[in-house]
């Protein structure tokens, strides 16, 4: 795995149907994320391929908002969206485990991201990657232990 791109795990006591349905609602994203305050659909029909929602954001001196499109919509096993038509890919596998569901959630930089950061911060642009990247890996865990406390009625 490469510095951009990061993934972390947790078993979830509940079927992986009831937690696709949890992690496929865009509109929850903002009660577990540190970083994400609220996504709401845009087009298409919820949480399905080629369906696109806006995220917003604030990481505590800015707040912005993102547009981002569904790649991966199969109930169960795999939820997942790319960020500006591809800079960014966010998403969610769904496993069976021993006493569950092994959830993952992950998150990987992509080439176009690159060029779409080198393009908006030219010459700052290593440093504002390095500000999402440690935004993700810090972020990826505590989002995982909300959803996992919401699943289990925690």
């Amino acid at each position: 795995m490469s510095d951009l791109e990061f993934s972390d795990s947790v078993v979830v006591e509940t079927d992986a149907d009831t937690l696709y349905a949890l992690v496929s609602d865009v509109t929850r994203i903002g009660e577990w994320s540190p970083q994400c305050r609220a996504c709401w659909w845009d087009e298409g029909d919820g949480p399905s391929v080629g369906s696109y929602f806006t995220g917003r954001n604030d990481d505590g001196s800015r707040t912005w908002e993102t547009r981002s499109r569904v790649v991966a919509a199969d109930p169960g096993r795999e939820f997942a969206w790319v960020v500006n038509e591809g800079w960014v890919r966010w998403g969610f596998t769904l496993e069976p485990a021993e006493t569950g569901t092994r959830l993952t959630e992950s998150w990987a930089f992509q080439p176009e991201g690159i060029a779409g950061f080198e393009g908006r911060y030219g010459e700052k642009a290593p440093e504002q990657i390095v500000i999402r990247t440690k935004a993700a890996r810090a972020g990826i865990p505590v989002t995982l232990a909300a959803i996992k406390r919401t699943a289990e009625g925690g």
